[in-house]
């Protein structure tokens, strides 16, 4: 990457706190105006076309944005700076900037995600310190998110060796407040990342998006205690999207907490009982997961019937059940930079919602 000027930086921080700009957007703005500078000036043009009006984020606001992060300590991580987490920067929907604090050299070294439960055992919280010595003995930087029980616990083990902690809030809000003095070791001796900008107060919707990162980052992710449909299954199955390894600690069928851990195990997660196992799975890691955890299959309501009739009306195609934009471009016979542009309008005109795994649907 060319340095970038400060024009240009603080347009692309402007061009992502925008109404209707995500990552797969932002990046698309990005290749078809050439920099952010134009696509900024190219958007209400692109929106009307989406069928509304449109006005970019306020340039006082991204100066108070700026503003704050300088007091907080931080700094901004673009997608193609060479200290941006190299594993994360594959994926499709990767947070175009990031804030952080801390050694972001840390990220370019082998990782490996630890989560699980908030309400955790006394015996996850125990083995969970083990496994994270263990792992940055043998040279693994250790990524989690802060929560209470096994994140807190894998961040504490690992301090000394390297961790990473990902927030959802804004990297100058502690959450929970409990683990304030905790941040601000992994701050001061490892590295903090954030995807929103600073002053956000943690929203459900924000763990996700976070999780997301903590799955990215690392070659593998690793559930010590989790019960069905928690957050650590988010970031395995979000590990599995991005093709990264899944490893589970098996649990005892009688306690709720190791439901989710039996079963990602029984669909396909690498059983592990020692760091040495996560090890020996992660060492040389190329990309291709040895683990093979099954997804259930999505059930997706019917496309239009009238289809055929209107090939080329993208936005009659969608419905509220997300379709894969593959499936778009097939259908409608056009394109794939034709069906990217019309989904592009549609999303800045506020009538598009993007999903993972490339799917799409109308906004509710």
């Amino acid at each position: 990457m060319a340095d970038l000027s400060q024009e240009e930086a603080f347009a692309r921080i402007r061009l992502l706190r925008s109404p209707n700009i995500g990552p797969v957007s932002y990046h698309q703005l990005l290749r078809r105006f050439g920099n952010a500078i134009a696509a900024l000036a190219g958007l209400p043009d692109l929106a009307v076309r989406g069928g509304a009006p449109y006005h970019p984020a306020p340039q006082e606001r991204i100066a108070g944005e700026i503003a704050a992060l300088c007091k907080a300590g931080g700094h901004y991580l673009f997608h193609d700076s060479p200290a941006y987490p190299p594993l994360l920067a594959e994926l499709a929907d990767a947070p175009p900037i990031l804030t952080a604090r801390g050694d972001t050299a840390l990220a370019a070294r082998p990782c490996v995600a630890v989560v699980g439960a908030r309400n955790a055992s006394a015996a996850a919280v125990k083995l969970t310190r083990q496994l994270c010595a263990d792992l940055s003995d043998a040279g693994f930087v250790v990524v989690s998110g802060l929560a209470r029980g096994i994140d807190g616990a894998a961040h504490r083990a690992a301090l000394d060796g390297g961790t990473i902690g990902v927030i959802a809030s804004g990297i100058d809000i502690a959450y929970p407040p409990e683990h304030r003095e905790l941040q601000e070791e992994v701050a001061g001796r490892g590295l903090l990342l954030a995807e929103q900008p600073p002053g956000t107060e943690p929203l459900a919707r924000h763990f996700p998006s976070r999780n997301r990162i903590i799955a990215g980052i690392a070659a593998g992710t690793l559930v010590v205690e989790a019960a069905p449909k928690s957050g650590s299954l988010i970031t395995a199955r979000l590990a599995t999207e991005a093709g990264r390894e899944v490893m589970a600690v098996p649990g005892s069928p009688l306690d709720p907490r190791a439901q989710g851990c039996n079963l990602l195990i029984r669909e396909g997660a690498v059983l592990v009982q020692s760091a040495a196992d996560a090890v020996e799975l992660l060492t040389g890691f190329t990309g291709a997961p040895r683990s093979r955890l099954r997804e259930a299959a999505a059930l997706f309501d019917a496309l239009p019937e009238d289809l055929e009739q209107q090939p080329a009306d993208i936005a009659a195609m969608l419905t509220l059940a997300p379709v894969a934009v593959d499936e778009l471009i097939r259908q409608s016979g056009e394109s794939a930079q034709t069906v990217q542009l019309a989904l592009l309008e549609l999303e800045l005109a506020g009538k598009l919602a993007r999903h993972a795994g490339g799917r799409v649907s109308l906004a509710s």
